[in-house]
C-alpha cells in the first residue's frame, strides 16, 4: 500500500509517496500545481483546465503544506493555494491509460474471443467485459449478428467512430474481376495489414459475413507481438532495422494514389513494440548498403516465416452471420483462395479508429456513477 506524507521542513515541505516498506518518492511542486482541481482551475462540466500549466515557472515550489482532514492543502510559489485529494494523485504517478494490457498468443493458445452480440448489444456489463477480451486478444468474433449489410455500420458504430476511406464507409469483399484491389479477387492473400499506405493507417477492421457457401477463403490471423517478440530474440539487429528503416507503401487506381513511408515495425515513445505495418504486395525496399540490406532481408523473410507459420497463424471459416473485429495494427489478417463457382462469399467492411474500443471500455468500466467530463 502506498500513502501520501508531508516531509521537510514548515519552510521548505515536501510531498512524498511512501510504499510499504517505507521507501519514498518524491513529488514535486510543478506535478502537483498542474493537479489543481479547485472551480478556479478546472471547469466544472467539461474537467478542462482553466489555466495554463505550460506557462508556470520551471523553479515552482511549495511554500506550506498541512492536512486539513484527509486533505492536502497546498500554497506554492507563484501565489496559487488549494486543497487536493490524495487519491487522484496516487492514482496519476503511473503512467497508464486505464485499459487492460496486451496478452500476446500463439495459434495454440488463442484465447477466447467469441461473443454473442445479442448478449452484448445492450448490456453494459457484457460489452465491458468483450471490450476486455478485444484488448487484451487484439480481436473479438461476434456471432448472431444481422445478415444485412446495415448491420455492419451499425455494430461497428457501438464501438466507435467509422472511418470513411475511398473505399467508402463500407465496402463488400466478394470476388469482382478486374477489380482494383487483389481483396476483391479469389486469389489467397498472405498476412498483411490493411492500408499502411494511409497517414493514419485504419485502427481496427471489421469484416462482417453475409454469405459463405465457399470450401476455401478461410480467414487467417496472427498476432504480431508475438512474432516480433520472437524475431527480436533471434535477431535484435535486424528487428532494430525493421523497427527504424521506413519503407514506401503504396497504393494507386485511376482515383487516387496513396504513398506513405514508414518502418515495418511500429513502437511507441517507451520502444514497446505495439504493431506492423505489413504487406508485401505494397511495399518497396529502401536502398542501402549490401551488407545492410542483407540484414533487413533477413529480418523480413524471418517475420514473414513466423506470421505464416502454424506456431502463430490461425486459420478459420467465418460463418454467415459472424462478425470479426481485429486492430489492424496489431493482428495480420489474410485468406486462403476460394472458387467463386462453388457460391458466394460475401462479406461487409468497414473500418473505426482504434481509440474508439478503448474510450467504451473505459467509460463502462467507470461504471454509472462514477462517469464525468476529465
Amino acid at each position: 500500500m502506498v500513502s501520501l506524507d508531508i516531509a521537510g521542513s514548515s519552510k521548505k515541505p515536501r510531498i512524498v509517496v511512501r510504499n510499504r516498506s517505507g521507501d519514498t518518492i518524491d513529488l514535486p511542486a510543478l506535478w502537483l500545481r498542474e493537479r489543481a482541481q479547485d472551480a478556479s482551475q478546472v471547469d466544472a462540466v467539461t474537467g478542462q483546465r482553466l489555466m495554463d500549466p505550460h506557462m508556470l515557472p520551471p523553479d515552482l515550489s511549495l511554500s506550506e503544506a498541512r492536512w486539513v482532514d484527509d486533505r492536502l492543502q497546498l500554497s506554492f510559489s507563484d501565489g496559487y493555494r488549494g486543497t487536493f485529494d490524495p487519491a487522484p494523485l496516487l492514482a496519476d504517478i503511473v503512467m497508464d491509460d486505464g485499459c487492460p494490457e496486451a496478452a500476446p498468443w500463439h495459434a495454440g493458445d488463442v484465447p477466447q474471443v467469441r461473443v454473442s452480440w445479442p448478449a452484448i448489444a445492450e448490456d453494459d456489463a457484457a460489452m465491458a467485459a468483450a471490450l476486455e477480451r478485444f484488448l487484451a486478444s487484439g480481436f473479438l468474433i461476434l456471432t448472431g449478428t444481422p445478415r444485412k449489410p446495415d448491420a455492419t455500420l451499425e455494430i461497428a458504430g457501438r464501438f466507435g467512430t467509422v472511418r470513411e476511406t475511398n473505399f467508402g464507409r463500407r465496402f463488400e469483399v466478394a470476388s469482382r474481376p478486374g477489380s482494383n484491389d487483389l481483396a476483391y479477387r479469389p486469389d489467397a492473400l498472405g498476412p498483411h495489414t490493411d492500408n499502411p499506405y494511409r497517414v493514419p493507417v485504419p485502427g481496427i477492421q471489421i469484416l462482417h459475413c453475409l454469405e459463405n457457401a465457399t470450401s476455401g477463403g478461410l480467414s487467417t490471423l496472427a498476432d504480431s507481438l508475438s512474432a516480433a517478440a520472437m524475431l527480436r530474440a533471434e535477431d535484435p539487429e535486424g528487428f532494430a532495422m525493421l523497427a527504424e528503416i521506413p519503407v514506401r507503401f503504396r497504393f494507386r487506381d485511376e482515383e487516387a494514389d496513396h504513398v506513405t513511408l514508414r518502418p515495418v515495425i511500429e513502437t511507441d515513445g517507451e520502444e514497446r513494440m505495439t504493431g506492423l505495418h505489413y504487406s508485401p504486395r505494397l511495399d518497396s525496399l529502401p536502398l542501402l548498403e549490401e551488407a545492410d540490406l542483407q540484414i533487413y532481408q533477413g529480418a523480413r523473410k524471418r517475420l514473414a516465416e513466423l506470421l505464416a507459420g502454424p506456431e502463430l497463424q490461425i486459420r478459420f471459416a467465418l460463418q454467415p452471420g459472424e462478425l470479426l473485429m481485429f486492430d489492424n495494427n496489431r493482428i495480420v489478417h489474410g485468406r486462403t483462395a476460394f472458387d467463386p463457382e462453388e457460391g458466394p462469399r460475401r462479406l461487409i467492411g468497414c473500418y473505426i479508429d482504434r481509440d474508439g474500443p478503448r474510450s467504451l471500455y473505459r467509460v463502462l468500466a467507470a461504471g454509472p456513477g462514477q462517469r464525468k467530463a476529465a
